[in-house]
């Protein structure tokens, strides 16, 4: 297995717990943020530096950079959310962020998947 590949998917791992935690517990806002910051510090670290010359990993790695920054402006939402309505549509909202993020990571993952077999 790639290295590319492990980081990938441990970044899918971590995307998972968080949608996860976020749809299924009483997650605070301020923990919510602090993970958010966490996973953005792991692609800052671990996902952007893999270089790859294919043009469509690079888009979906742009794309997840967006989302990820849009992510923690929708945790900022929820936290400023004065009504269980609010901010059950803001946790909506981040869990359909996530789950758009874990798809972009699938993408990328699914030729590697191909070509292995």
């Amino acid at each position: 297995m790639s290295l590319n590949r492990e980081k990938y998917l441990t970044l899918v791992t971590l995307l998972e717990q968080l949608r996860s935690d976020a749809t299924t517990t009483q997650i605070v806002a301020p923990e919510l943020r602090r993970r958010v910051a966490s996973l953005q510090q792991f692609f800052g670290q671990q996902i952007v530096p893999l270089a790859d010359e294919d043009w469509r990993v690079q888009s979906y790695q742009t794309e997840m950079s967006k989302q990820l920054r849009l992510l923690e402006i929708d945790v900022m939402f929820l936290q400023g959310a004065r009504q269980a309505s609010t901010a059950q549509t803001r946790l909506q909202t981040i869990s359909d962020r996530l789950t758009i993020l874990i798809e972009y990571c699938d993408a990328i993952l699914q030729p590697e998947a191909e070509g292995e077999k």
